[in-house]
C-alpha cells in the first residue's frame, strides 16, 4: 500500500457538488493507493503508521492531539509514466480488491480512536486542502 500524506489546516472532498468528507483545522489528508499483493495486515500497518506518525506541529501525531484524517482512495498512486506520454495503471489493484482494503485502513484508524472522514471510492472527486508547511510524505508499507 502507498499513501501520500499531507499535513493540512483544513481539507475537503466534493462529489457531484456535495461535500462528502471534510477536516476542519489541523489534521492529515491521506491519499491511499492499493497494489495487487496488498493485504488486510498491510492496511492495519498503514493505519497504525498514519495514526502515530509525528508530522503535526511540534512533532506531534494525530494520536497525540486527536487530529482528524481525511482518507481518499487514489489508484493513480501506482501509475507508471516511465515510457511514453501516457501512464499505465498495471500496478494498481482493481476496484474489487482495492475498495475493501481502503475501507480496512479507515476501519483500523477508527478502531484506534481516530476521527476519519473519507472520499467516495471510484467517484470523480474534487479535493481541496491547505497544506501546512508545506509538508508532504510518501509512506509505503
Amino acid at each position: 500500500m502507498r499513501a501520500v500524506v499531507q499535513r493540512v489546516d483544513g481539507a475537503s472532498v466534493v462529489v457531484a457538488g456535495e461535500t462528502v468528507g471534510e477536516v476542519v483545522g489541523e489534521g492529515l489528508c491521506v491519499l491511499v493507493g492499493v497494489t495487487h499483493d496488498d493485504t488486510s495486515e498491510k492496511a492495519a500497518q498503514l493505519a497504525r503508521k498514519l495514526w502515530s506518525v509525528r508530522i503535526l506541529d511540534g512533532e506531534k501525531s494525530c494520536s497525540d492531539v486527536g487530529a482528524p484524517l481525511l482518507v481518499i482512495s487514489q489508484f493513480t498512486l501506482y501509475g507508471d509514466a516511465h515510457k511514453g506520454r501516457r501512464p499505465t495503471w498495471n500496478a494498481a489493484a482493481p476496484g474489487e480488491v482495492a475498495e475493501p482494503l481502503v475501507d480496512e485502513v479507515v476501519a483500523q484508524l477508527r478502531a484506534l480512536g481516530a476521527t476519519v472522514e473519507t472520499g467516495r471510492f471510484g467517484a470523480d472527486m474534487h479535493v481541496s486542502l491547505t497544506n501546512h508547511g508545506p509538508f508532504t510524505l510518501v509512506i509505503d508499507v
